[in-house]
């Protein structure tokens, strides 16, 4: 009996625990996920119902340019970690000022849109349920994108003063897992409000 379970042990190999900080971070994200789905219904459930316009047809545009550059950064931040796991600390910088650069190019282009609903078109929270809804969604969204951006600014300063090595590249992992996700909402976000409520 015993040779069998040695034998067995010896197939399958010593078992490891997983990374705390992933599976952390996983939880969080499972969480996160709860809270944008009832948004997203919400703004599914109230499509058309406003009893005053404006309406999504007569003011939003599809933020393209602003949609590549977020998803984009999830392929800059995946070779920023792939890089930063070699000790390539060089390249792993660029990308990560990369992966900022496009994330702070989302969040510019939705201050900018969130500027021209308001100041042109009279778009408040207020206004509608289609602004209520509108502003709810996305705002939650850029709330996201904008604590992603502080976690890998302070991963990039730290890089630059030389404090970042190999021996961090599981902790750039557990954000760049908080980093996809944003990207993975975008995503739905961007096909529920732009696409379908249009």
């Amino acid at each position: 009996m015993s040779t069998a379970v040695a034998l067995a042990h010896e197939q399958i190999g010593e078992w490891k625990q997983p990374s705390r900080g992933i599976v952390g971070m996983a939880c969080l994200v499972i969480a996160e996920s709860a809270i944008f789905i009832i948004f997203v219904v919400a703004y599914l459930f109230y499509i058309g119902k406003s009893l005053r316009g404006p309406t999504p047809r007569e003011v939003l545009e599809i933020p393209w340019f602003a949609s590549i550059c977020l998803l984009s950064s999830s392929i800059t931040v995946h070779f920023a970690v792939h890089d930063l796991r070699h000790s390539r600390i060089g390249r792993f910088i660029t990308w990560l000022a990369a992966t900022v650069l496009l994330g702070g190019i989302f969040l510019a282009a939705t201050a900018m849109e969130w500027y021209d609903l308001i100041y042109h078109y009279g778009l408040t929270i207020r206004t509608n349920l289609f602004g209520t809804t509108f502003y709810s969604l996305v705002g939650l969204h850029a709330s996201h994108v904008i604590v992603g951006l502080i976690m890998l600014g302070l991963a990039l300063v730290f890089a630059f003063f030389g404090k970042v090595n190999a021996h961090h590249a599981e902790r750039l992992e557990v954000v760049s897992i908080y980093w996809h996700f944003v990207d993975a909402v975008w995503v739905v976000v961007f096909t529920v409000v732009y696409i379908i409520g249009r």
